[in-house]
């Protein structure tokens, strides 16, 4: 008799749980998916009061929240494709704030955990060097997992740092024994932000960590690539206009050097001085602060490359020379 009261209870919540994950789907736009693997209530109690005011964690059964996503992606298709990431230890923490500075809160409430025999480690652990603290009775247990050691004023010391456990292995149990009696916590558990839900657009959260500086610095190295490539090829296009017009007018500045016509860009250069000053300032002052001997030999450079580029129609345009006719 008491099964029945209790299904209808368990029905209840399920209920209820499903009316409040769709009322934060409909009043919520961005979503941050969740691993919460080792994360104990009070823990999460913790990021609750951390996010409040700027978000609302929910956690809950994998099969109603599938159910509750496929019933609702019919309204807003863009909900089905987190359906895939709902499996294992996940919860949702929706917002309409900074995603950035959100998925920050949430990864900085750590707190420290033993080692358990078993367990993946998620960091390489080590033993560092120094005494221990325990009695010379115990020596055979530090030789039976080759740590070398010495007695030190009645008690243990390890005499090197031992890389006792790697990430990505699994934990033995005398490696936890140990780790236990020298009292290390040697991991920090907590929630970590996996994937994120924003605005319909799923994307890695490792997204969250690039700068806008970042970003724009990618776009121009991919447009610079671009660009490269269409010459390469000889196909213009938008991204190879600029190079272009820079070529075409260092192509019309060395016609003008060797000819009589002289237009505004080229002008400069048939003037020592000016191309001198124009060094100078363009190099915020450092002409200056070399002293006037720099300047000077800037502007002397600059004449003899004049000069010799001078010299060149002074020789027959049809192969003739001085010294002699053909």
């Amino acid at each position: 008799m008491s099964v029945e009261p209790e299904m209808k209870a368990n029905k209840v919540r399920k209920h209820k749980y499903r009316e409040r994950l769709i009322e934060y789907l409909n009043e919520y736009k961005n979503i941050l998916l969740v691993r919460v693997d080792n994360v104990g209530s009070r823990q999460m109690q913790l990021v609750r009061i951390a996010l409040r005011g700027e978000g609302v964690v929910l956690m809950g059964k994998n099969t109603v929240i599938r159910k509750v996503l496929r019933d609702e992606s019919v309204k807003n298709p863009k909900l089905a494709q987190l359906i895939e990431y709902i499996v294992g230890n996940v919860g949702f923490v929706f917002t309409n704030g900074d995603l950035a500075k959100l998925r920050n809160t949430i990864q900085s409430n750590k707190v420290p955990a033993p080692a358990r025999s078993g367990m993946i480690a998620p960091v390489d652990v080590f033993v560092p060097p120094g005494p221990t603290g325990l009695d010379p009775g115990q020596t055979s247990f530090f030789q039976a997992l080759n740590i070398g050691t010495k007695i030190s004023r009645g008690s243990i010391e390890i005499l090197t740092q031992v890389h006792l456990v790697r990430a990505g292995d699994r934990v033995g149990s005398s490696s936890v024994a140990l780790l236990s009696k020298l009292g290390i916590r040697p991991f920090f558990f907590g929630m970590v932000v996996e994937t994120v839900y924003e605005n319909g657009s799923l994307y890695d959260a490792s997204i969250l960590d690039l700068s806008a500086d970042d970003l724009l610095g990618g776009f121009f190295n991919g447009i610079g690539r671009l660009a490269a490539i269409s010459m390469e090829i000889g196909t213009p296009n938008q991204a190879t206009v600029p190079h272009s017009i820079a070529k075409a007018l260092k192509k019309m500045i060395a016609l003008s050097l060797v000819t009589e016509y002289t237009f505004e860009e080229s002008a400069i250069f048939k003037d020592p001085e000016a191309l001198a000053a124009a060094m100078a300032a363009a190099n915020g002052g450092d002409a200056a602060a070399g002293g006037d001997a720099g300047g000077d030999g800037a502007a002397a450079a600059a004449v003899v490359e004049e000069e010799e580029e001078e010299e060149e129609p002074a020789a027959d345009m049809f192969g003739g020379d001085e010294e002699g006719d053909y």
